[in-house]
This record gives structure tokens, sequence and C-alpha cells, in this order.
């Protein structure tokens, strides 16, 4: 598809019917149907798994917490233009989190950590929220709540650089299974604004230096470009070029040693003596939502069969074909495919045209022949005819598509 044919993900997510807005909700608050939120669902189950494998843990913290917490993180004094006002209840002062690193800390905090325990690795899929302007809202792009793979990993001086490494591989092979392309920025601090940060120069440079040195070490390739880094560190953003050719900002890792400083971090050494740990935040889709409007266009919403809401759409010819699209549906379902059946009263060629529009990888049409036969005849979404099929052999092939994220 040329660029002049693409569609916007707004358009795209208005004609597959994958999320919605409402004025009363609000805008920058995108509503996800249920096709929408089965492929968000992919996505984070995708994600887990991939940390799982790296020997991630999972926590789960509240989306609000007493101002203190930002005041202590220093978000207060450096971020509070884009977060929601203070909430005031009962004479507690509460805020909704424009960030879950402070959460995480406190995890990390609550009880003394061995070196042997070291690193730490928390991760969770959970919303944070920015105060944006109205103007600056763009479908899925720009929100008000953006759902975040977040992770924080606090590690020894002498486990940062393994880290690092295992952080841009988790990446990489996200990357490889969504056929990006990428480059990568190093988005360091602008040295005539110091103010706008946390930390002395001493701190900066040296975080700079570390993942500089960590990039080339990698064999990386990177840009690096002043006043785009977080108040707090220095990150390696991921910024990918879609099918169109439009470039996305994404994932990000960043080497953190202002926030352990901040909240008096420690670990106990071989010694029995408190050390500081380093911190490392990551991220590999990013925000959700932007990552959802990244691929939404990348791909024009023909998803591979691993990502679509639905894999299958079964279409019999007549009422009499429906009991046998029944027995079908179930076997398919069965074998954990995401399957719907199409029997309005409706002509072959109009559900094959609506399935082909709604980007259906695959259909299976069931006429008297097919059930005579107990088979299946498969048709793909680009209309070729692949021809008569049993069930089981269509079920393998699907799921060695699945497998292979083909």
């Amino acid at each position: 598809m040329s660029n002049n044919q693409s569609k916007s993900h707004q358009q795209l997510g208005q004609e597959l019917d994958l999320f919605t807005f409402s004025d009363l909700v609000g805008s920058g608050l995108p509503l996800f149907t249920p096709k929408g939120t089965v492929l968000k669902r992919v996505l984070q189950r995708y994600i887990e798994e991939l940390l799982e494998k790296e020997g991630f843990d999972f926590v789960w913290i509240p989306h609000i917490a007493k101002k203190d917490l930002y005041e202590k993180s220093g978000h207060l004094e450096k971020f509070a233009n884009d977060m929601f006002p203070v909430m005031e209840t009962k004479g507690r002062k509460y805020i909704l989190k424009p960030a879950n690193c402070p959460h995480h800390i406190q995890i990390f905090a609550r009880r003394p950590i061995s070196y042997r325990e070291m690193p730490q690795r928390y991760a969770e899929s959970t919303t944070q929220y920015r105060s944006e302007q109205s103007g600056e809202l763009e479908g899925l792009a720009r929100v008000l709540g953006l759902t975040l793979d977040d992770s924080h990993i606090f590690a020894r001086p002498d486990q940062v650089k393994e880290e690092f490494r295992k952080a841009i591989e988790i990446n990489k092979q996200m990357l490889k299974d969504f056929k990006l392309e990428y480059w990568i920025r190093l988005s360091a601090w602008d040295p005539n604004n110091k103010d706008k940060y946390l930390g002395n120069e001493a701190v900066w440079e040296k975080m700079q230096n570390l993942m500089a040195e960590i990039l080339t070490q990698s064999g990386i390739n990177f840009k690096k470009v002043e006043g785009e880094a977080a108040f707090y560190g220095p990150k390696m953003d991921l910024i990918v070029t879609d099918s169109l050719g439009k470039e996305w900002q994404l994932s990000t890792i960043q080497v953190d040693f202002n926030l352990p400083e901040r909240f008096d971090l420690f670990y106990v050494d071989e010694k029995g003596e408190h050390q500081r740990p380093i911190m490392l935040h990551r991220a590999t889709f990013g925000s959700y939502e932007r990552f959802l409007a990244m691929i939404i266009e990348h791909f024009q919403g023909a998803f591979p069969t691993w990502l679509s809401p639905v894999q299958v759409q079964i279409i019999p010819i007549t009422d009499r074909n429906n009991e046998y699209a029944q027995n079908v549906l179930e076997q398919l379902k069965s074998a954990n495919l995401r399957v719907e059946l199409d029997d309005r009263s409706e002509t072959m060629q109009a559900k094959i045209r609506d399935a082909q529009n709604q980007k259906v990888p695959y259909m299976i049409v069931i006429g008297d022949r097919e059930v005579e036969a107990q088979k299946i005849a498969v048709r793909n979404r680009a209309g070729e005819d692949l021809g008569a099929m049993n069930i089981d052999e269509f079920i393998n092939k699907i799921q060695e598509e699945i497998k292979g994220k083909s």
C-alpha cells in the first residue's frame, strides 16, 4: 500500500472496531473494545513471557500515592507541569501517579536485601497519567493514561553492563518478531539547562559515559542527542520506522544513580555494609497505546495471524451447513484459536467481503460438499483459495504460523 493510500490508526481503529473515544469519558482516554482488548492482551502475554525468561518478577502497584512520594522522588520539583493536580480528601493529599518508579522503589526498600539477591528485577504492565494539553492529544499516540510494560532493575555496579545488555536483547527480539526497522538515540541532558535535572554534573557525565560505553561494546550504532534525557537520568530511546517510513519513539532503557540516592536505597554487601544500588528503568513497547498506534499503521490493520484479534472466520453457505460449522468452531476454539462464526442470512460473497474488510487472516467456507466430505474450504484475506483441508491439517498449519510469528 502506498503512503497516499495508507490510513491513520484512528481510521483503522474505527473500521476494525478496536477502540473508541467518548465525550463523556474525555479526550485522550481511549476505550478498548473486545477486539482491541484481545490485541492488547496478546501484547501483554508476549512481553510477560519474554521478561519471565529473563528472570523478572511481577509486581502490582496502585494508581495513586501520597504527595510526599513525588516530593521525595523529585517529580513535583522537576515534572509538575506534566502531572495531574493534587487531590485532597479527608485531610490527605494524593496524586495520580505520573511514573511507576517511585512505587517500585518502595518495594525494593521494604526489607534489607543481600548482595546475593541482586539484581532485583520488578516488572508490571500498569497505567501512569500525564496532564497533556488537549491540543497535544492524538488518538492512541498521545494519551492522558499511558499503560507501560514497565520494569525496574536494582543492580550492583558490577551487574549493570550485563543487565543493560539483557534489556537490549529483549528489545532486539521484539523488533525481530514485529519485523521493525530501528535506530538508537542516546538521550543526554542539556548542559546549558542543568536546573531541569536532578543530581550534579559529575554524576550525569558518569551515567552518560557508561551508557555510551555499553552501547559501543554491544556493537550498537547510536546518535547522541542533548536535551532529551529524563530529569533523573540519560536514556537509550528506541526509534522505529514503520512500513510507511514514519518514525515512532517507543521503548527506553535508562541508567539512574539519582533516585537510589534520593531514597537512600541500599543492599548489604559481603562485609555486612550498606552499598548503593544502581537503578535501570526499562520498557520494550514503551506505552501499549503508542505501540498499538504504531503497529496498526505499520500493518495497516492486516496483522500477522499470531496478533490478529480474529484469526479465522467461519462462513457457512446456507443455514443447513450451520450445524457442521458450529462443530468446526468448537474444534478450532479447543485448539486455542481466535475464531468467529458468521451465520448471518447474507450471501457467501458478502460474508467473504466483510471478513476481508475486517482483515481476518483466514476464512473457512462450509457448504454441502464440505459437510459431506467432513472437510473445510480455506481462503486467505488476500483472496487466495487454499483448497479443501482436514480440520486437523488446518489447525496444524495455523498453529505453526502462530508459533513462528510469520
